[in-house]
């Protein structure tokens, strides 16, 4: 077998086998296929994509290319929850505890932020003492004794995707659909998650910048999984703007406690039940969404799932007085208020979230490489959104900046985010479409 056949066979839009898909990912681990021969049929496969089939077997191929976590002796049942990235984007940090107290294990290893999207494991390193290097031992331990854990990715999960993507993002093919599902989903399944639910973003804020393509990777990824034998579902949510209020480390490690407490902003408190209901009825805990949703929402009132972020906060050093306390995470020393132009009434009718992330960004709350330190403390708390009624001179945002040189740079910024209306605009629906 010979990669200049491969490339040739997937150039004309012939479909490869399982043993060609294999030959190539053993070539990529072992060095025996050249970077240059790995660069031509990677952008073959921009042209002319690959059968839902084709995907799952790469996947497969790359899930195995190094460790698989095995959580057998955990639970029937462990979940992962996915999302393609955006801005604000904290839902982990409540996902996580609550699905954890409605009795579905929750194994989820995490990135950081590069780019216009925020990372949780950046998040979380906001709360003093907290640790997300786990070793393997460490990360199946304390999914058996606390039914949870978040931790940063290893590189022994699926390396041949961490080979393939750095060549995908030096030649312009990082946004094939069927590359991005198999990146996605092979370090997922190597996780040893075997319930796994994806928060598919679109719009500006997000990688998939329309609906129709984010549905169209939703269904990949769901296809994928089937094909795999693992539940998948996945559901497709707006990052036109960002989600909740907080922009910003401390800002949406706050805001996420808050949502723990009942006291969430409306979008982000959704998205959590949506993704929630979804998860307990794959795994068969309730018998519909409308119980899920009740029991999720019980949860909360009861105070039972901020129990279970403080034992996530314990069980990985963490201060779990955070929970009162906000001020023991970084601070920015001072904050601003945004306003708007006093022309009197008017609605907001558009905000992008990319302006916002890009605001954080100039104060240091991004990085553009991986490795760059970044400021957790500072970032951007929304006052207003799509379909917010806003008057004259009213506030827009509140930035928390380490001085007034930093505010100016954001101000400009944030202000070219939003557009207006003179008329009633409607709230923008937070679920676009779910599939499974």
């Amino acid at each position: 077998m010979r990669m200049v056949d491969l490339i040739i066979a997937k150039r004309a839009g012939t479909e490869h086998s399982k043993e060609e898909i294999d030959f190539l990912i053993s070539g990529v681990m072992n060095g025996s296929i050249p970077d240059y021969q790995l660069s031509a049929w990677l952008m073959s496969v921009c042209w002319r994509g690959l059968s839902d089939r084709e995907t799952a077997w790469l996947t497969d191929a790359m899930c195995h290319s190094g460790e698989v976590l095995d959580l057998s002796s955990v639970a029937d049942v462990i979940g992962d929850k996915h999302s393609t990235g955006g801005v604000g984007d904290k839902t982990t940090l409540v996902f996580v505890p609550l699905l954890a107290a409605a009795g579905v294990p929750m194994a989820k290893l995490s990135g950081r932020g590069l780019g216009h999207t925020g990372g949780t494991i950046d998040k979380l390193e906001a709360i003093p003492g907290f640790n997300t290097s786990l070793s393997k031992e460490e990360f199946i331990k304390q999914v058996k004794q606390v039914s949870m854990a978040i931790a940063g990715q290893t590189q022994e999960l699926a390396p041949a995707d961490g080979k393939i993507y750095a060549l995908r993002d030096v030649t312009g093919t990082v946004e094939s659909i069927p590359l991005i599902a198999a990146s996605v989903m092979s370090k997922k399944l190597a996780a040893g998650a075997n319930l796994i639910i994806l928060d598919v973003k679109a719009g500006r804020g997000a990688f998939m910048d329309t609906v129709d393509k984010a549905k169209n990777l939703a269904e990949v990824m769901v296809a994928v999984g089937k094909t795999l034998g693992k539940p998948v579902t996945a559901v497709v949510t707006d990052m036109e703007q960002p989600l909740g209020s907080a922009v910003g480390h401390t800002l949406e490690v706050i805001e996420a406690i808050e949502t723990l407490k009942g006291n969430g902003p409306k979008d982000l408190t959704e998205l959590c039940m949506a993704l929630g209901s979804t998860a307990l009825v794959t795994a068969g805990n309730v018998k519909d969404k409308d119980e899920a949703r009740r029991k999720l929402q019980q949860l909360i009132d009861d105070g039972v799932a901020l129990q279970y972020f403080e034992k996530l906060v314990k069980a990985q050093g963490g201060d779990v007085s955070v929970v009162d306390d906000y001020s023991i995470m970084p601070t920015a020393a001072a904050t601003f208020e945004v306003k708007a132009e006093p022309n009197g009434k008017r609605w907001v009718k558009h905000l992008d979230g990319r302006k916002i992330s890009a605001a954080c960004k100039l104060m240091g709350a991004g990085r553009d490489k991986k490795g760059e330190p970044i400021n957790l403390a500072v970032g951007v708390v929304l006052k207003a959104k799509v379909g917010s009624a806003i008057e004259g001179g009213a506030p827009l945002a509140v930035v928390h900046a380490d001085s007034k040189a930093q505010f100016e740079a954001a101000k400009d910024k944030i202000l070219s985010a939003f557009t207006f209306s003179e008329t009633e605009v409607p709230e923008t629906p937070l679920v676009k479409a779910s599939v499974s």
